[in-house]
């Protein structure tokens, strides 16, 4: 191994799913980096499994238990005090990383001296498979709190540990159902500097293991925290309309017709692009399911 490379602790938050949790592990130990990883799986809510522990030291895997509040924002910040390599990255329990995903953002970090960077993703829902890659403009901040680029996901995130302690912070736990905490911690990675990008699809991300995807009354609370949080969503016209438009279906889906209703029009009337909107009616008025139009925009390689 090349001692000058940085280390790299790889934090997997887990429930239960053991058999996704291998494949994902597996992904990490077979990096072409030159350089030591360590994978941290943390066990939230659920019985720790420590037989995918690997004592190799320039491969290992350390399993622990979330230690702080319930919940994925909790479980991420265990595992990133779980130890106490340079650099920190982060994978879902149902992704896998591509072999040189790894190597190739360290070579990023280390061209330009950003804090933080991402690639893009291979989305797979059911059969189908679309590349969604992030360019350098998508990930900042004014961008991103119009748009949220979701190519740059959170299993492709690398971050300094000097920042991530520091400037950026740990991951909000006070987020609603810790739904939209990576967007969260994003934002404010954008905020600290220009985030580097690999321009590349890295991760394959599967769509339709998420447990939030559905959970409407969860994603209107972390929405409404959003808003209060972070002012841009209000400065920005378009943030506003998109923020609402995607609470507005939350409400049309859980059956709560006339809060959808208005939440609609006022999306519609912060921004009369956002499709999001008229979605909202077409579900309020049972033209069309919620589960039908998040089915179609999975397969696209898109959310609501």
């Amino acid at each position: 191994m090349s001692a000058w490379l940085p280390t790299v602790d790889v934090v997997i938050a887990t429930h239960h799913r053991p058999e996704l949790l291998r494949t994902a592990i597996d992904a990490v130990l077979q990096q072409t980096y030159a350089g030591d990883i360590t994978c941290v799986v943390v066990f939230d809510q659920s019985e720790p499994d420590h037989t995918l522990e690997v004592l190799d030291p320039h491969r290992r895997v350390v399993v622990t238990t979330n230690t702080r509040s319930p919940g994925l924002a909790g479980a991420r910040n265990s595992g990133i005090g779980a130890s106490d390599h340079e650099l920190v990255a982060f994978c879902d329990d149902d992704d896998v990383w591509l072999p040189d995903k790894l190597a190739r953002q360290v070579v990023e970090l280390a061209k330009d001296g950003a804090a933080t960077c991402v690639t893009g993703i291979i989305v797979e829902y059911g059969d189908h498979r679309q590349a969604r890659v992030p360019t350098p403009v998508e990930m900042s901040l004014q961008v991103l709190v119009r748009n949220r680029t979701m190519a740059g996901h959170p299993s492709t995130v690398v971050v300094r540990r000097e920042a991530l302690v520091g400037p950026i912070g740990l991951v909000d736990e006070n987020i609603p159902g810790s739904y939209g905490e990576d967007f969260d911690w994003i934002l404010r990675a954008a905020e600290t500097g220009p985030i580097a990008v690999v321009e590349a699809p890295l991760v394959v991300v599967r769509w339709g293991q998420s447990l939030f995807s559905r959970n409407w009354q969860t994603i209107i609370d972390s929405i409404d925290y959003g808003f209060t949080k972070h002012p841009q969503f209000t400065a920005d016209p378009k943030a506003r309309a998109r923020l609402l438009g995607r609470k507005g279906f939350a409400q049309a889906a859980l059956g709560q017709r006339r809060a959808a209703l208005g939440t609609a029009l006022a999306a519609a009337t912060s921004s009369a692009s956002e499709r999001r909107a008229y979605l909202t009616v077409a579900v309020a008025l049972r033209l069309v399911t919620a589960e039908r139009l998040l089915s179609i925009a999975h397969k696209r390689g898109h959310g609501i």
